[in-house]
């Protein structure tokens, strides 16, 4: 396979939503849940961690991680949507956007995919655990640093990347190949775009938001047992010291 769809949009611009219905439409899809939930795809995060701490243009083996796809939506790929161009010449852009505008796009990651800066749960993963500190570097490096300017704690910035990251694809991509693209529009711009036919189906529309509120409720779970048996290690550790100089 190869990829013919690079999506550039955010993540939580209705991406989950869009990766279903490129799925049903016959385009194996990559997204975030393909390397974190995927068990197939291990070694996917040790891959976009490296490309996380490489130079932003670098180029990389790309199959590895797209040999059986041939869309991508959401993060990772889209925080390197310049280099899947170069590296997929013939491959179109959709540039996904938020149905509510930028401020809704923010208050929307602020309380779901940004919990890797903002829940302090997750930093005691990080310390305790290889894929917390994988997942929390990779994220940060190429997410929240690279593609997002580090601003996300500014309200006011992150709005303004938004906007700017949207004017700067539209500039970049040949107006034939680009579809700026809004969930709400359902099935029928999708599918002029690709060239293939309207389903006789609803478009696809996923509550990821709920879905993710749990993945964080398990990692404060996890994080809280990672937490105490930590502390009963050392416990153990120091009883056992006290026990043999005494």
């Amino acid at each position: 396979m190869t990829l013919k769809l690079i999506g550039a949009g955010f993540g939580r611009t209705g991406t989950w939503s869009t990766f279903a219905a490129l799925n049903r439409l016959g385009l194996p899809s990559y997204h975030m849940q393909e390397v974190i939930l995927n068990k197939a795809n291990k070694g996917h995060l040790d891959f976009w961690r490296k490309v996380a701490n490489s130079a932003p243009g670098s180029q990389h083996d790309w199959n590895r991680v797209f040999a059986n796809y041939t869309a991508t939506v959401d993060n990772p790929g889209c925080c390197v949507w310049k280099e899947l161009m170069v590296a997929y010449p013939d491959a179109k852009v959709l540039l996904t956007l938020h149905p509510r505008g930028a401020e809704a796009w923010y208050e929307s990651t602020i309380d779901t995919i940004y919990f890797t800066e903002n829940v302090w749960q997750f930093k005691i993963l990080e310390w305790l655990t290889p894929f917390g500190r994988k997942f929390g570097d990779m994220s940060r490096k190429l997410v929240w640093g690279r593609t997002l300017n580090g601003v996300m704690e500014d309200r006011t910035k992150a709005v303004a990347r938004y906007n700017a990251y949207v004017e700067e694809v539209m500039a970049a991509v040949p107006p034939q190949k680009l579809l700026v693209y809004k969930v709400t529009e359902g099935w029928a711009p999708l599918c002029e775009f690709l060239g293939v036919a309207l389903p006789n189906e609803p478009f696809p529309n996923l509550n990821d938001r709920e879905t993710i509120k749990k993945i964080i409720r398990d990692v404060v779970k996890g994080s809280y047992i990672m937490l105490g048996l930590t502390i009963a290690a050392i416990v153990a550790v120091v009883a056992a010291v006290w026990w043999w100089l005494g």
